[in-house]
């Protein structure tokens, strides 16, 4: 049986799922609020293990989860979860799924442990089992010694962990986690998305990751589905969407900025600029020879090169490149 941080076993039992087999599967998913597409066509697949939802806010990522769950009608399109279809099984779904939502989700008057407890009995448990559980998981997300106080007494960043364990309470098959680290401060979202590292990587729990901030998906997840604006903007394994044939350069000049900037996105290249100065520039194709590119396209524009050095590539630029921020 495997332990917490806090050494407090916990029984989370893997889910018997092929590895090759799509947890989630969506064709054409299309979901509109008044005159507003919220998703457009949506097609895509989450394999097992760590999935990250990136976008930015109004992407459509918690619709997406929702339609998944049964609470959201799509307008058309189809979801499979599990192997089930929403559309005929969304109870047996919700059985077999854990969901931390974006918002808070407690029952006033309720102490931590039996609002947990609670919400195992309501996924199917024995309130015995419940009960057993509900002490256990709150060990695992570090309150334990908090879990007899009521919860609105509960601090934002705890009131996040006890959402967390009331998804994993049942010990389901897959995990929904919209915007986890909402609100919390930094101590707290590291410890929160070691817990979410551990649930993925140790406990080998499949769970879709939904946020805006990419640093938690990059540190959790293995894959990731970029949404934008109700669409798929690109998907596929961390490692490859950041790997993509070519180099990041990190570049300050001198000169004419604006010219050569025009000079580079017309040569193809993604760029961005940051906050320090310096324009990261991704260069497809040439990765023994960027700076060499770089170089010429700058002394043709009579721009000085004051910086130049080679930059890992980061989900970041995946993202920028998906979207097109670049």
């Amino acid at each position: 049986m495997p332990e917490s941080n806090s050494g407090v076993a916990v029984p989370f039992a893997p889910p018997t799922w092929d590895s090759a087999t799509p947890v989630v599967i969506c064709e054409h998913l299309s979901v509109r609020y008044g005159k507003s597409w919220a998703l457009n066509d949506v097609t895509a697949s989450f394999l097992p293990g760590a999935v990250g939802l990136l976008g930015p806010n109004g992407a459509g990522k918690s619709t997406l989860l929702k339609s998944l769950l049964g609470f959201v009608i799509p307008d058309k399109g189809s979801m499979t979860v599990l192997g089930m279809e929403v559309a005929t099984s969304p109870l047996e779904i919700r059985a077999r799924i854990g969901y931390m939502p974006e918002s808070d989700s407690h029952i006033p008057g309720m102490n931590a442990v039996s609002f947990v407890g609670y919400c195992g009995q309501l996924s199917g448990l024995p309130a015995t089992d419940a009960m057993q559980r509900a002490h256990e998981v709150l060990y695992y997300v570090g309150l334990g010694e908090a879990r007899y106080r009521n919860i609105e007494t509960y601090s934002t960043g705890m009131k996040q962990r006890i959402k967390l364990a009331q998804a994993i309470v049942h010990d389901p098959d897959l995990l929904f986690l919209d915007e986890p680290t909402n609100g919390m401060d930094p101590k707290g979202r590291d410890e929160m998305l070691e817990l979410i590292h551990d649930l993925a990587h140790n406990k080998n729990v499949n769970l879709i990751l939904s946020s805006h901030l990419l640093p938690d998906v990059e540190y959790t997840c293995d894959h990731v589905v970029v949404m934008d604006k109700g669409a798929i903007a690109t998907a596929g394994p961390i490692k490859a969407l950041k790997g993509t044939t070519g180099r990041v350069y990190e570049l300050r000049v001198k000169g004419d900025e604006t010219r050569f900037l025009e000079t580079l996105r017309s040569a193809g290249f993604d760029v961005k600029n940051t906050d320090e100065d310096i324009m990261r520039v991704f260069v497809p194709g040439v990765d023994d020879e960027g700076a060499k590119v770089l170089f010429d396209l700058a002394a043709r524009e009579r721009v000085q090169v004051r910086h130049l050095r080679p930059s890992v590539p980061t989900l970041e630029d995946v993202f920028a490149r998906a979207v097109g921020e670049v």
